[in-house]
């Protein structure tokens, strides 16, 4: 159901439901949100990659349990919608970077998926869509995600049409970071976890990811307000104080050797 492994400071979790193309259920996701979970908690990781095993990323939310929960109470509905929105907030807010490994196609709740991860490097030849409003669904809790990251106008585009895109449009409009050749794509999510891990401080990326989920909600005063309480703080990490005297001293900071991170 859910595969791990680590490389280094790398963790890589893979959805292994390749007969349901990695399809999205109860079980799926709570243990791919623990496993998140685990990894945001644990300072021997400094990324995460997220793929799926054999030819799809993921086909979005299981339709088969979609159908049984359509004889459901509200309330069981409701609790496997926040299920499901816990997951996505909780990439979205991990203090630590989350790569997408698209490896092929990306749709609805997967789209979703590889949307609301820090990076997402893609396939040529993978297709990516929301098509939620041609089965008669609602692309609900990925709209959250999706308009702050494109805007109103391309949201509307995607989520209302339910089109589905290739991997080339898909990160010109900005849905995901760049498409890559099929060959070349593990070499790409290995050249960025490597940047992500050794160029990096994880304290200032922790830092900086609470600040890009938390301004766009807020208004000019209080984002400036709350720039600027972030900024004192992040002067007072061991990680800018060793960054800074690193950097004077002309020397590699403590964390291009996998030095330790302070905690905040």
């Amino acid at each position: 159901m859910l595969q791990s492994s680590r490389s280094g400071p790398v963790l890589t979790l893979t959805l292994d439901r390749s007969d349901k193309r990695n399809a999205l259920d109860a079980a799926l996701v709570g243990a791919l949100t623990d496993a998140l979970r685990g990894a945001g908690a644990d300072p021997s990781v400094r990324v995460v990659v997220l793929t799926g095993a054999g030819r799809a990323f993921s086909a979005g939310a299981d339709l088969a349990a979609l159908e049984a929960l359509q004889t459901a109470s509200a309330e069981a509905n409701l609790a496997d919608s926040e299920h499901l929105a816990r997951l996505f907030e909780t990439i979205y807010t991990l203090p630590k970077p989350v790569v997408a490994r698209v490896n092929g196609h990306a749709i609805a709740g997967g789209c979703g998926l590889a949307a609301v991860c820090d990076f997402s490097l893609v396939a040529e030849g993978a297709k990516l869509g929301f098509t939620e409003t041609r089965i008669g669904f609602v692309p609900a809790i990925v709209s959250v995600f999706v308009v702050r990251k494109l805007g109103e106008a391309a949201a509307r585009d995607l989520l209302l049409r339910g089109h589905l895109v290739d991997a080339a449009e898909a990160a010109r409009i900005g849905l995901v970071t760049r498409a890559v050749a099929p060959d070349a794509l593990d070499a790409e999510t290995d050249a960025l976890c490597a940047e992500l891990a050794t160029e990096t401080s994880a304290s200032a990326v922790a830092l900086t990811k609470r600040l890009l989920a938390d301004v766009p909600s807020m208004g000019l005063a209080e984002g400036l307000s709350y720039a600027s309480r972030l900024n004192a703080l992040a002067r007072s990490t061991g990680d800018c104080r060793a960054g800074v005297a690193a950097f004077l001293g002309k020397a590699a900071p403590p964390w291009k050797a996998g030095g330790a991170v302070e905690d905040q």
